[in-house]
């Protein structure tokens, strides 16, 4: 459950990064990094929050609260922002995936914990090529 909480964190601060860019754009780019960054990553936050609860409430554990990060200072830039949200989309795949390849999810046995994982990763997964993709556009 550890690593869960950390990626949680981490897609916590991609959200607010994400929002930071979103704050510095025209309206039409704003709209393309919702559809295509802000969402998704929106989507995987929510699905790992109830991924996360469902597991304490099924074995009687303490669940935390969480709260979304703080996007920082509007100098990071658009670029900047960005950046922020991949890294920290790259480390909660990266926790999430060795949370998978310990195995401990199915040691416990717990099928909707495994889907949940999963399905946070493939909604995350798809984050790096379309971050490279806006960047490439932005500021035509």
């Amino acid at each position: 459950m550890l690593c869960e909480r950390e990626s949680l964190d981490e897609i916590s601060v991609a959200l607010a990064a994400l929002g930071g860019a979103y704050e510095l754009l025209d309206e039409r780019t704003g709209e393309t990094l919702e559809e295509q960054l802000f969402r998704p990553v929106q989507l995987a936050y929510g699905r790992a929050k109830r991924t996360y609860a469902g597991f304490a409430e099924r074995h009687a554990l303490n669940a935390r609260s969480f709260t979304t990060a703080t996007s920082g200072l509007p100098s990071h830039g658009v670029a900047g922002f960005v950046e922020q949200a991949g890294d920290a989309v790259a480390e909660a795949d990266e926790t999430l995936a060795a949370l998978q390849d310990s195995l401990r999810p199915v040691e416990v046995g717990d099928a909707e914990l495994r889907a949940g994982l999963a399905e946070v990763r493939m909604l995350l997964g798809a984050l790096p090529a379309r971050s490279a993709a806006l960047m490439r556009t932005f500021g035509r």
